[in-house]
């Protein structure tokens, strides 16, 4: 995800010490840090500014996850480096997951960078600022160890409609997936605790929040370095008692941790949503143990036939990897009949990512992209079709839709139902009436769109 900052300014008292432009990319935990570092700015005296164009510096939040999404982050620095060039714009600061992933290399690499600042600095972005408008050289990097506790993430400015949010629940992860570089970015496994979490929903749901999103790296294992234990129901359990509340989104389950109560709990609940979001990245269990997934063919399958049985009208979103060393066509087609099988109302496939440092990079057997990218596309093709059965298999029933914007169409509205995560899964077209934006309303679907359905407001 990548996008400029048009909403509001929230100013810190007496005169503003510069403005300044935000571009913010990546995941949603990237999202909750950018939210952070904004709110630390305004109260520190900053303001913001729509565009980069004649702002006073412009910060690129950015994304070192795979290496399509760092070619995406150095683009945009690219962009940010030619509006210095032009002088319509005073330095740029880069921050987050790809200087914490390559360190001051990037320096070396983009010299005109005035600042680089790794994921763990973000608290301190006000003093780099600080910096820059000075017109100071030195300490050019800021990094800073994972922390033994987690950060807070209260006092935000908001990048996402006022009637949802994302709720960072830990950070960082002690899984040792082969593939993954984020423990080498984001750190190990680290809990927010319980009342801080509780205390950051309120605040949320105060400034009008109707939909949480549950989000981190691990979100099954929430709990586990801090209390010994798991204790994610009992979280969810203090989410659910707040008023004014809605929907509870749960993302980034690890299919590890799901114990009776937690499957209960989503079963009985009436706010946290039918909706599971379980990266399983593969189903041959010869794979799954070379991406040390920890987790087989069988374990995988008796969750799902759990989570059916015992949740209604469960909507399940997953990704998968394509290509991963050592795949052979019989370990791809054993993954695409799967697939095909219907499991999964959402889905999104990713070629594997050779990321330098990771133990798969030792691995025999990688693949050439053409044969990653074909399978990527044969998944997809399969999965289009059980996506496509799953909207018309919606037509003729009322939904609740949370309306997220208007349309540019007169009386349409776009928005989401249950079944739809925001900037992820398919839309809504609405029509009716005096209709506002963060409402929630009943809607009878008439179609299906492609991945989207469209209906009407019911009378």
């Amino acid at each position: 995800m990548s996008e400029s900052l048009t909403t509001g300014e929230m100013a810190g008292a007496g005169e503003s010490k510069g403005n300044y432009a935000f571009v913010s990319l990546g995941c949603p935990k990237n999202l909750v840090d950018s939210e952070k570092m904004l709110g630390t700015l305004a109260l520190d005296g900053y303001t913001l500014v729509p565009e980069p164009a004649g702002a006073d510096f412009v910060i690129v939040n950015t994304c070192g996850f795979i290496e399509s999404a760092r070619a995406e982050s150095r683009s945009v620095i690219d962009e940010m480096i030619d509006l210095k060039r032009a002088g319509q714009t005073g330095g740029v600061i880069v921050a987050g997951c790809l200087p914490e992933r390559v360190g001051g290399s990037l320096l070396e690499e983009r010299p005109e960078i005035d600042h680089v600042v790794g994921v763990f600095g973000r608290d301190e972005i006000h003093r780099v600022a600080d910096h820059l408008v000075g017109h100071a050289r030195e300490q050019r990097e800021l990094f800073r160890p994972a922390p033994i506790t987690a950060q807070e993430d209260r006092g935000r400015l908001r990048i996402t409609p006022k009637h949802f949010a994302y709720l960072k629940i830990s950070e960082g992860c002690d899984r040792t997936c082969t593939f993954c570089a984020i423990p080498k970015m984001r750190g190990k496994h680290v809990t927010k605790p319980i009342e801080e979490v509780v205390r950051e929903a309120e605040e949320l749901v105060g400034d009008g929040v109707r939909e949480l999103v549950l989000v981190a790296q691990d979100t099954t294992y929430y709990g586990l370095d801090l209390y010994g234990e798991v204790r994610l129901v009992e979280l969810l359990k203090r989410i659910e008692q707040i008023e004014g509340l809605d929907w509870i989104r749960l993302m980034y389950l690890y299919p590890i941790h799901f114990t009776d109560e937690l499957v209960g709990l989503i079963a009985d609940s009436g706010k946290i949503l039918p909706y599971l979001d379980l990266p399983l990245q593969h189903i041959n269990s010869a794979v799954l143990k070379r991406m040390q997934r920890r987790v087989d063919r069988s374990g995988t399958e008796r969750l799902l036939e759990t989570l059916r049985e015992r949740v209604p009208n469960l909507v399940l979103r997953t990704t998968f990897i394509t290509g991963f060393p050592g795949e052979t066509d019989g370990q791809f087609e054993e993954l695409r009949d799967f697939v095909d099988e219907g499991h999964f109302q959402r889905m999104g496939v990713f070629t594997y990512s050779l990321e330098p440092g990771t133990p798969a990079q030792r691995l025999d057997g990688h693949l050439p992209e053409d044969v990653k990218v074909s399978r990527q596309d044969e998944l997809m093709a399969i999965q289009q079709r059980h996506a496509f059965s799953f909207g018309d298999s919606l037509v003729g029933y009322e939904l609740d839709v949370l309306l997220d914007q208007a349309s540019d169409e007169p009386g349409v509205w776009i928005g989401r139902s249950f079944a739809d995560a925001p900037e992820i899964d398919g839309v809504v077209e609405v029509g009716g009436r005096d209709l506002a934006v963060g409402q929630m309303v009943p809607v009878e679907i008439l179609s299906r769109q492609g991945y989207d359905l469209a209906g009407a407001v019911s009378e």
